[in-house]
């Protein structure tokens, strides 16, 4: 009978819901609740309080947040639904000995699945007929009840843990930009002030520190001054001065007193809607991890190199850019008056996309998230000393390079995105406040719906409203 007694050769059945006092089920659930609507009440003030605080980038990122609890709510009811129909899925004991974390000990495999049939009895909400279904036919569950509840685990410490430390990289990279802010107030300030000097090129500071020389000699020399760079001042405020007035020129002319600063953190902002969420291509990444997890393979160590060389490759490419940006002017110009100006490009960027580099970053957070939500989960649920864990060096150095992965990334590749990305021939619509952006915004789908309509009705009509209108839907999409 379910809920007592005991099984025969067998240790006590699990006391199912029918038997369990209804005051333990009403504190639990009581919990529960309660929890969860603290937890509903805290997000919601949070996001009344960007809202008047005219965050609007940081609360689409908490919507954001939101819908990857909302995806973790849908999995984890997804694990738990299909709890009992993958017991019914058996396979042949064999199988189960290939691309194992840790080795069975000898002669000890069918103890082994043994023991994970009882620990399936002990999690498994009423035992009885379902665990036993694969035994029977002398096979083993394709995957045990224990296994999946700590597969549940690990998925929601990743995805919490991917949320929390790329929200204190992002505050890291844009509290590194606060030397920014003075130098834009200086700018600011001796706008109208400083005389139009006509300069030589190299009398300017942007140009002596970027340009030194010439050929292949200085092209090799340049990538590694670039690579070192990024470690130490990774934006001068020369660097600053020369960006800043190269995007006012290019996109906002006729408005010297533009507050490039502001603009450069609204599309931080926005962009940090796209790195705090799990895209498809993440959750990809995030299986292929775990099939990789084999023993004696040592793969994990090279899965966390990849990323931390891939970062430095990231921002050595950007401290490039600058240069590159630098090379352009003085290969143009001998003489300049004012200050400097560089002319931004696509064509600096990898495959002249400049949304790429946010991409990479994108998959290097959620490696350095996975590493360290994974190192964390097996040391709280198998030991340190557990052989899933690896080798004691081996898991030391791929924490330590998960940590100085992530702090450089906020304190050097996030802060040279923030300004290089600008380097394109686009500008982004943070460009505008929320008001214009989003007038902008309509007006362009009001476009759109009123050239399809008039489409239909007089092919004439319809190439007059694409001269008309074609112009404003294409800067907003800019």
């Amino acid at each position: 009978m379910a809920g007592g007694g005991a099984k025969a050769g067998g240790g006590p059945e699990a006391i199912t819901l029918e038997h369990t006092p209804t005051w333990i089920v009403a504190a639990v659930c009581s919990v529960i609740v309660v929890i969860s609507l603290v937890f509903e009440r805290l997000l919601h003030s949070l996001g009344k309080r960007l809202k008047k605080g005219s965050k609007k980038p940081l609360y689409d990122a908490l919507l954001k947040i939101k819908e990857e609890l909302m995806l973790l709510g849908f999995i984890s009811l997804l694990l738990t639904v299909f709890q009992g129909a993958t017991q019914k899925i058996c396979v042949r004991e064999s199988i189960m000995h290939h691309l194992l974390p840790c080795p069975l000990p000898p002669r000890a495999g069918a103890k082994v699945f043994t023991g994970m049939l009882g620990g399936a009895r002990r999690l498994l909400a009423g035992g009885g007929a379902a665990d036993d279904y694969c035994q029977r036919k002398g096979k083993v569950p394709i995957l045990s009840v224990e296994a999946m509840h700590q597969l549940h685990i690990f998925i929601f410490v990743l995805a919490v843990t991917h949320v929390v430390l790329t929200a204190i990289t992002a505050i890291l990279g844009i509290a590194q930009t606060r030397n920014w802010r003075r130098w834009e107030e200086k700018i600011q300030l001796n706008n109208d002030s400083d005389p139009q000097m006509i300069k030589h090129v190299q009398e300017f500071k942007f140009i002596r520190d970027h340009v030194k020389g010439h050929g292949k000699r200085w092209k090799i020399l340049g990538w590694l001054r670039s690579f070192f760079k990024q470690f130490y001042g990774s934006v001068t405020e020369e660097d600053y001065t020369a960006m800043r007035l190269g995007f006012i020129t290019k996109h906002c002319k006729g408005h010297p007193k533009f507050n490039f600063y502001k603009y450069m953190i609204r599309a931080f902002e926005a962009d940090f809607k796209k790195v705090v969420g799990i895209s498809w291509y993440l959750w990809a990444l995030l299986v292929v991890f775990l099939l990789l997890n084999v023993h004696g393979w040592h793969v994990y160590i090279w899965l966390t190199l990849a990323p931390f060389i891939l970062l430095i490759v990231v921002g050595s490419k950007m401290e490039h850019i600058i240069t590159e940006l630098a090379v352009q002017v003085a290969q143009k110009h001998t003489a300049i008056e004012g200050d400097v100006a560089v002319t931004p490009s696509d064509d600096f960027f990898w495959f002249h996309r400049p949304k790429l580099v946010l991409q990479l970053i994108h998959i290097v957070l959620f490696q350095n998230a996975f590493e360290i939500a994974f190192f964390f989960w097996l040391l709280v649920t198998y030991g340190f000393n557990s052989c899933i864990m690896g080798r004691p060096a081996y898991v030391i150095a791929r924490l330590v390079i998960s940590v100085v992965s992530q702090l450089l990334c906020g304190y050097s590749t996030l802060p040279l995105y923030a300004i290089v990305s600008h380097m394109g021939n686009s500008f982004k619509k943070a460009i505008f406040d929320d008001n214009v952006s989003e007038g902008l915004v309509n007006w362009a789908q009001k476009a759109r719906r009123r050239k399809g309509k008039k489409t239909e009705n007089a092919e004439v009509g319809g190439s007059s409203v694409d001269g008309r209108y074609g112009g404003a839907v294409q800067m907003t999409d800019a």
